[in-house]
């Protein structure tokens, strides 16, 4: 069923499948998917009896699209998962975040750990690792497009007219990348999803030093981190280092792909979350 969270005074359109009654799993998903990049992980998760909770998150849900890029903080965000979880009457979830959709997770996972019954990160780098690989690393000129996209209506214009190709020729196939390119067609329809990079940027000198020294804590709850060694965005150096941001039970994953886990490597992911579901 579809459900429609209000949070923020945003409307959030949430996917809410699989068995009420099992133990439910949040996923969310990063730039530039919605709730479908997870179509190939869900029957799965349901078929083990898992509930999923798949929102279109913050700036993809046709009702929850600010302009302020303010309101595209990780802080909002997050209160959007809590929210989605509230209105699902969900205590606990095992989480599960690709991309965007991880820098949430991690925050979950770090600071409201009693929402959290496990943690399962895609590609994301905890973000005090991916901060402190900027200056030790190849991570900066890997993440040249986080300052790219900081030029305003710029961006939108463009992504508008090669999105899709861009999205295959980062690796992602055919059939998502038209998906998703034709849902954002319109240069007005990226400028939610480009709020989430210009959000992490446009920050005060001190909100930035803070990120630098691990503004989003130390996970304490179980946590899988899985990481394709060929993502041309997120490299090793970070990866590596993620694993002394999370003091609970620890398990780093890494496959031989590139970024699009869930689309491109669903049974890599499914056999992750019921590994670390199981043994919550």
């Amino acid at each position: 069923m579809i459900r429609e969270v209000g949070h923020d005074g945003l409307v959030l359109r949430v996917r809410d499948e699989g068995p009420r009654s099992g133990e439910a799993v949040l996923l969310l998903h990063g730039f530039p998917q919605d709730a479908s990049c997870w179509d190939d992980v869900v029957p799965a998760l349901h078929d083990e009896g898992l509930r999923t909770l798949a929102p279109d998150q913050r700036g993809y849900s046709p009702g929850a699209r600010p302009d302020d890029v303010c309101d595209y903080r990780v802080e909002r965000l997050t209160g959007d998962a809590l929210a989605v979880l509230d209105a699902c009457g969900v205590e606990r979830a095992h989480v599960v975040g690709h991309d965007w959709g991880g820098a949430v997770a991690w925050r979950l996972g770090a600071q409201h750990p009693e929402r959290v019954a496990s943690l399962t990160v895609l590609s994301t780098p905890h973000p005090a690792a991916l901060a402190r690989s900027m200056g030790t690393s190849l991570q900066a000129a890997r993440s040249w497009y986080m300052l790219a996209v900081q030029v305003p209506v710029l961006p939108e214009v463009l992504l508008s007219r090669i999105l899709a190709t861009t999205l295959r020729a980062s690796g992602l196939a055919p059939g998502p990348a038209a998906r998703y390119a034709a849902r954002l067609s319109a240069p007005g329809d990226l400028r939610g999803p480009l709020g989430w990079y210009r959000a992490a940027v446009r920050r005060p000198p001190w909100q930035l030093l803070a990120l630098l020294t691990g503004d989003t804590g130390v996970v304490s709850v179980p946590t899988t981190y899985v990481w394709g060694r060929h993502d041309p965005a997120l490299g090793g150096a970070a990866a590596r280092r993620t694993g002394d941001h999370v003091l609970g039970d620890y398990r780093f994953t890494q496959l031989d792909a590139g970024h699009w886990l869930p689309e491109m490597h669903p049974g890599a992911v499914v056999e992750a979350v019921l590994d670390r579901a199981g043994r919550s």
